[in-house]
């Protein structure tokens, strides 16, 4: 048996599946209907319990083409139902074996409909996720000891610790090709020359940033979150790339100056989610703990310049406040179901960021044409 309870006496039981271990998080929804296994290995989700909204997950297991990082980050995972069938020629284990083999404890038949309405209505809320003997009222404490994710740097404990050059040998950022019956072994498009060097910094990267920036071109010098702007320009980037990654926005004061400093030396940046956060600070702009977060891959962003609408993934419970940005920032982008800001953009430097995640590896891909853009200004400059 496994346990849930949140932070305001709620207790869901069900069946337990994964690891025999005890977690607190920010209990949380996704509505993807593919991707679980992205959404596991996303860094961005450490220090959340994750619950699926489509009632079967696992029916295609767990493959090593498919991770995001070195290791999932979620602190637990909540489904409908597992399915007791993995059907599909690239898996290599089912999601089960893998969330045992990671530590990660799960829970499925609970009530996965009631549990969202709740998350609707009240937000995100802390919990705590158990497969192990624990009472209810044990289960009820935990869940509101737990401190959430306001002023928790996570960047520093999900980041790369050494610096490193992506994809060096030109392994690991092919586009995936489909065999067929008449093509057993396709080959996918050739990689352009990397030839535009750039610093990526790694607040929890996603290694499908790394694959989209190695496609457009870019030679790709992953730093840590600490790094400073001094040692960044030691390399002589011809712009510097800002990833997504966990926790407070507010928290990454070293980051937020790092990132000043490359504004004021006049680097190009891009920047990601949590990275579009620090940017924002890094502008003169300030960060807030939205109710629900945004999580998902139907997410609708609206370009303000364009009337143009893109279909959007989004992993996040912070977002930049526009009324504290100054006036040579301009929103170009606003979330269509809370208006909450979805992108920056510099009025007269190469500077900009988004919210979503363009690099989605399940989709929707409407917005991979920002590395081009990004690759467009670090030419230009």
């Amino acid at each position: 048996m496994a346990i849930l309870a949140l932070e305001d006496g709620s207790v869901f039981h069900g069946k337990s599946f994964g690891a025999r271990a005890t977690a607190c998080g920010e209990v949380c929804f996704n509505t993807s209907m593919t991707g679980y296994q992205e959404i596991l290995t996303d860094p961005s989700y450490k220090g959340q319990i994750v619950t699926m909204t489509y009632p079967e997950i696992g029916n295609y297991g767990v493959n090593p083409d498919d991770i995001e990082s070195y290791q999932p980050h979620v602190s637990g995972f909540v489904v409908r139902e597992l399915s007791p069938v993995v059907s599909n020629w690239r898996a290599r284990q089912s999601l089960d074996e893998y969330l045992k083999e990671n530590g990660i404890p799960g829970i499925e038949g609970i009530d996965t409909r009631a549990l969202t309405k709740k998350l609707r209505v009240r937000g995100a809320m802390n919990g705590m996720i158990s497969t192990e003997d624990i009472s209810d009222d044990d289960a009820k404490q935990q869940a509101a000891d737990w401190p959430g994710l306001v002023g928790a740097d996570y960047a520093k404990e999900v980041t790369h610790t050494e610096a490193f050059d992506w994809d060096s040998h030109e392994q690991s950022s092919e586009e995936f090709a489909i065999p067929s019956g008449n093509d057993p072994t396709p080959h996918p498009p050739a990689l352009p020359p990397a030839d535009v060097p750039i610093v990526a910094y790694d607040f929890g990267i996603k290694y499908n940033i790394l694959r989209c920036l190695r496609r457009h071109g870019f030679q790709v010098r992953v730093v840590p979150a600490s790094t400073t702007a001094e040692e960044v320009l030691k390399h002589n980037p011809a712009g510097v790339f800002l990833s997504n990654g966990p926790g407070d926005p507010a928290a990454l004061g070293y980051a937020v100056k790092a990132v000043n400093d490359l504004v004021s030396h006049g680097t190009p940046v891009f920047g990601i989610c949590l990275g579009h956060q620090i940017l924002g600070q890094a502008l003169g702009g300030s960060t807030f703990k939205l109710k629900f977060g945004h999580r998902g891959a139907n997410q609708p962003v609206m370009d303000l310049e364009s009337g143009r609408i893109e279909i959007t993934s989004q992993n996040h419970g912070f977002a930049v406040d526009p009324t504290t940005l100054p006036e040579e920032i301009k929103v170009d982008r606003i979330n269509l179901n809370d208006q909450t800001v979805e992108g920056l953009r510099h009025r007269s430097k190469p500077i900009f960021s988004v919210q979503y995640h363009p690099e989605a590896s399940p989709g929707p891909h409407d917005s991979n044409k920002l590395f081009a853009q990004f690759r467009e200004l670090t030419i230009r400059d």
